[in-house]
């Protein structure tokens, strides 16, 4: 029975093994810093400084001034499904049908809750790799399931391997999350491990969740893989995506839940029912960016490839720090094991003597502990402040 209480009124026993959100906890502590007068240059969250591309924000502003202000289809406007269909076909190899294979949703995090809603009962499990993004164990504890931990280990550069997911495999495992580019590891699914997880999904009758928000900021020659495309998955995967890690829309709250057409027709009964349908003129915008919006990702990926030397350089000048250089999206996981440090007291450090703001690694599960996680989506004159920070700290504290 659910006893919690507050104010001596009952809440739903569910609440009793969700936390909030960690990396929502530091921007507020961040902002409060800032109320009082701290100079705090923050790398604990995951927002583009970039401006939304002009493109998207003209046609939201006629779709505004034209009166487009009422309610959508539940899935979603004609035009957008069309071109996120035509997306994922032409640059993802995944093929389905707009009108019945893809819902439009206000954020990609409704998506994925939606996803977890849809294949998940009350004490049902899911797989998730970890160190992973703080949302997807609650999530799936909101529902009345279980998210399983698959530890990944930074000796192996967090690869994942189907011996992993075997061995957190029970008669109660009903889906696996993953999700590529990956935060906060910045780790790149390859061929290998794509083929190991498609196998262990189908063998063992599993949904595949992906959750690709990241897919278009990718380094070094990598490339995305989307697991919807390979042959004799697409109809056991949902992909996640949205608009606003590649598009700097953070604040707009536009994704989609995209599958076979049985899933999502069960998925859509989870909009209708809770947020109805993404804003309009969002949506409008939405199909600014799909389509007219190429040269700013290409620009804001350039910036970030900048970014994130200036990162990586800062912290491996740091005693007993090491940090690998990211295959894709835009955080350094760095290693802080050779401080002596946990990761909960590094970055307590980091903010009492530099007023630098870190996430933890044990923020993000199993296999987060020893590391904490910097994204370089800030603009590079807090990059470069937090490398001048970073190096005045090391030069009075000694390594360990």
């Amino acid at each position: 029975m659910g006893t919690d209480r507050m104010g001596g009124v009952r809440v739903a026993q569910r609440f009793s093994g969700v936390e909030r959100s960690a990396t929502v906890a530091l921007l507020e502590t961040v902002q409060r810093l800032r109320r009082e007068g701290v100079d705090v240059l923050d790398l604990s969250g995951g927002e583009p400084d970039f401006t939304t591309p002009q493109t998207v924000i003209a046609e939201a502003v006629s779709a505004l001034e034209g009166g487009d202000t009422h309610y959508t289809p539940s899935r979603g406007l004609p035009e957008l499904l069309g071109a996120i269909g035509e997306k994922l076909a032409t640059e993802n190899g995944v093929h389905v049908d707009p009108a019945t294979g893809i819902i439009v949703t206000p954020s990609a995090k409704q998506a994925l809750f939606t996803a977890l809603m849809t294949v998940l009962d009350p004490g049902d499990e899911v797989i998730v790799p970890t160190p992973a993004w703080v949302s997807y164990p609650a999530m799936a504890a909101l529902i009345g399931a279980r998210a399983v931990p698959a530890e990944l280990r930074a000796e192996d550069g967090f690869r994942l391997s189907r011996q992993l997911l075997e061995g957190r495999l029970t008669d109660r495992t009903r889906a696996l999350v993953i999700n590529t580019p990956a935060n906060p590891t910045g780790h790149v699914l390859d061929g290998e491990e794509a083929a190991e997880i498609v196998a262990f999904a189908v063998e063992h009758n599993l949904v595949l969740i992906v959750d690709e928000i990241y897919e278009k900021i990718v380094y070094d020659g990598h490339r995305h893989l989307s697991l919807a495309s390979l042959p004799g998955v697409a109809e056991r995967t949902l992909t996640v995506n949205g608009f606003s890690k590649a598009y700097a829309m953070t604040g707009w709250r536009l994704g989609y839940l995209a599958g076979p057409g049985p899933l999502i027709a069960q998925a859509l009964k989870v909009q209708e029912h809770t947020v109805s349908c993404a804003a309009s003129f969002v949506q409008r915008g939405g199909v600014a960016a799909l389509t007219g919006a190429a040269d700013d990702i290409a620009a804001m990926l350039k910036e970030y490839t900048v970014r994130r030397e200036l990162t990586v350089t800062a912290l491996n000048a740091l005693p007993g720090v090491s940090c690998a250089y990211p295959e894709g999206a835009f955080y350094a996981f760095a290693d802080i094991r050779g401080t002596g440090l946990t990761s909960a007291a590094f970055a307590q450090l980091l903010l009492e003597r530099a007023a630098v703001t870190v996430a933890p690694g044990s923020a993000f599960g199993a296999g987060g502990e020893g590391h904490v996680r910097l994204s370089f989506a800030a603009s590079r004159d807090v990059l470069e402040g937090v490398g001048e920070r970073l190096t005045r700290l090391a030069e009075e504290w000694p390594a360990p």
